[in-house]
């Protein structure tokens, strides 16, 4: 009956082994898609910064243009 108990614990142990090398993979792989996931969302950030600078551009020549022609304009006069 030993026997039958020693065999029993030896297919438990390989059994928790392969499961754990399993998991191993699985946080190996993880680890590796997180990496990519950080660096995609990296380069998002970095093109949307560099469009919200095109916008603030636009916005701010907008603005100056803006000044700058109502400076231009001349007064009303009075009739």
């Amino acid at each position: 009956m030993s026997n039958e108990l020693f065999n029993q614990l030896e297919q438990k142990v390989s059994s928790a082994v392969e499961a754990l090398e399993l998991m191993k993979m699985e946080a190996e792989e993880l680890r590796e898609e997180n990496t990519r996931l950080k660096q995609e969302r990296e380069e998002w950030e970095r093109r949307l910064s560099a469009l919200l600078g095109k916008f603030d551009d636009v916005d701010t020549g907008s603005s100056s243009a803006q000044a700058s022609s109502e400076s231009e304009q001349p007064a009303h006069q009075q009739g």
